[in-house]
């Protein structure tokens, strides 16, 4: 049994992923926001958590930990002349400076297991350049800058990776889903003329998190139905 830690864990990728590593018999730790969890789940300890604090208190977690996931993010898709500052500064402290104070509460514990991992998320968005998307791909270019600065420095003892899927069927883009069109429209946009399920994602995450990809590290994942590759 590992210990895990899920920021986020209680909506969408981040609860198929808590749930996933529990079924499989490990501890997890899961924080959650604005999503609290109805029931108590074998393996599962859920505390709350605002990743825009200050000060972040992680004292709930082991001495010990095999690895995080940091999972809160945002879509806020708008025309590049009608997004203010602020609205980038949002997204930066919420995808970036979350993540960072984060890793650096954990690290530690992270040190002090053998082969810990890193998982982070970022977007297609930033491959491929999308309208619209300059608030998002933003940060999540920050994100992918950051995942492989951290990879570099945290060899061999931390492994460092992060995900950037296309489209996902979660609650954070149900705007975009919403309609049985909106689903379709956006299904044939990917090669592979599908949307993706946040159970797709988090199995890549704990394949991450697992001793499966001991040798894989700073990498950007695709998985995105093929959209960032094929046309």
């Amino acid at each position: 049994m590992k210990n895990y830690l899920v920021i986020g864990g209680s909506s969408g990728i981040g609860k198929c992923l808590t749930e996933t590593l529990a079924q499989a018999g490990h501890k997890v730790y899961a924080t959650y926001y604005q999503h609290k969890p109805e029931e108590k789940q074998l393996n599962i300890q859920y505390s709350y958590l605002n990743v825009l604090d200050e000060d972040l208190n992680l004292d709930f977690i082991p001495d010990q930990l095999n690895g995080i996931v940091y999972c809160p993010g945002s879509i806020n898709l708008k025309p590049f002349a009608r997004i203010k500052p602020n609205d980038f500064q949002d997204d930066f402290k919420l995808q970036v400076l979350g993540a960072i104070k984060v890793v650096q509460l954990v690290l530690p514990r992270l040190k002090a297991a053998a082969n810990s991992s890193i998982v982070l998320f970022s977007t297609v968005a930033v491959k491929m350049g999308f309208n619209f998307h300059a608030q998002v791909a933003t940060s999540k270019g920050a994100i992918e800058g950051l995942s492989r600065s951290l990879a570099a420095e945290f060899a061999p003892k931390i492994r460092v990776n992060t995900i950037a899927p296309s489209l996902t069927d979660t609650p954070l883009a149900g705007k975009l889903l919403n309609s049985e069109e909106k689903k379709e429209a956006n299904a044939m946009r990917h090669p592979l003329q599908k949307i993706g399920s946040a159970h797709e994602i988090a199995d890549m995450a704990a394949f991450l998190l697992s001793d499966k990809s001991s040798w894989m590290t700073g990498q950007i994942i695709h998985l995105d139905g093929g959209m960032s590759s094929i046309k």
